[in-house]
C-alpha cells in the first residue's frame, strides 16, 4: 500500500523517469487544495500520507510541510432501512441496476441531492424518481426555447439570485441545496410560454456539474453550440442586475 501514500505527488509528473516529480511542478501544485474521502478510509490513509510527506519535506524533496490544505469527509449512504449497506442484510443498492433504469445523470444528481455532503443519509428509491422527473422537466423546457425572445428586467434580476446561490453552494459543497435552487428555477421556467435563449443557456450551464451528459446533449445538439458546455464560461453574478 506504500504507493498510495504519495500518489498525489506522482500525479503531478507521472512520466518523469529521472525523479518522482519535477521540483518546479511540485511548487506549482502543492499543497493539494482539498482532500475528500470517507472517514473509514481517510483516517489511516491521511496518517500515512502525512507521515511520508513530512519525511520527504525534511529530505528537501517537496516544498510544503503539509500535503493537504483541507480535509472534507463525505457522509455514508445507508440502505433504505437506515442501516449500513451490507450484503448479509440484503439492503445494498445495485449500481448497474440503477444505471440501467435511470441513467448516470439521474444517479449522479440524486446522490448529490440526497442530503448534506458530510452527513450520513439513507437511500430512498422514491427520491431518485423525483430527481428523474426533474431532469425530464428540464429536457422538456428546451422545446420552448425561442432565439428571438428577450428576458424581462424582472427575470434578469431574479436569475442573478440563482446564479449566485448555485455558485456559492457548489463552492461550499452544498450540492443538495444547489440542486434545490435549480429545481425552483426550473419550475419558474416551466410557467413561461417561451424560454429566452440566454436564460436557457444559463440554466444548462448551472445544471452541467450535476447532469453532465444530458446538458452536453442540450448544449450541442438542441441549442446548436459548437463547443462543450463544460468548456464554456460559468455564468457570472452581476450584483447591479440582481433583485
Amino acid at each position: 500500500w506504500a504507493g498510495s501514500c504519495w500518489y498525489y505527488l506522482r500525479y503531478i509528473d507521472p512520466h518523469n523517469e529521472g525523479a518522482f516529480a519535477d521540483p518546479e511542478k511540485l511548487k506549482q501544485w502543492l499543497p493539494v487544495d482539498k482532500y475528500i474521502g470517507g472517514t473509514e478510509h481517510a483516517v489511516l490513509h491521511l496518517l500515512y500520507a502525512r507521515f511520508w510527506h513530512k519525511v520527504l519535506f525534511d529530505a528537501g524533496l517537496v516544498s510544503t510541510p503539509e500535503p493537504f490544505n483541507q480535509l472534507i469527509n463525505q457522509g455514508m449512504i445507508l440502505g433504505e432501512d437506515g442501516d449500513k449497506m451490507s450484503k448479509s442484510k440484503g439492503n445494498t443498492v445495485a449500481v448497474a441496476d440503477v444505471l440501467a433504469e435511470h441513467g448516470a445523470d439521474v444517479f449522479r444528481a440524486y446522490e448529490m441531492f440526497l442530503g448534506a455532503f458530510d452527513k450520513t443519509k439513507a437511500w430512498n428509491t422514491e427520491g431518485i424518481n423525483g430527481v428523474k422527473r426533474w431532469l425530464e422537466r428540464v429536457w422538456s423546457l428546451y422545446e420552448k426555447v425561442d432565439n428571438e425572445a428577450e428576458m424581462e428586467d424582472a427575470e434578469t434580476a431574479e436569475v442573478q439570485t440563482f446564479i449566485k446561490g448555485v455558485t456559492d453552494d457548489i463552492a461550499a459543497f452544498k450540492f443538495n441545496t444547489a440542486i434545490a435552487k435549480l429545481m425552483v428555477l426550473t419550475n419558474k421556467m416551466m410557467k413561461m410560454d417561451k424560454v429566452p435563449r440566454p436564460l436557457a443557456e444559463i440554466l444548462c450551464k448551472l445544471i452541467a456539474p450535476f447532469a453532465p451528459m444530458m446538458t452536453e446533449e442540450i448544449w450541442c445538439t438542441v441549442l446548436g453550440n459548437e463547443f462543450s458546455v463544460h468548456k464554456s464560461e460559468w455564468p457570472q453574478y452581476d450584483e447591479t442586475m440582481s433583485a
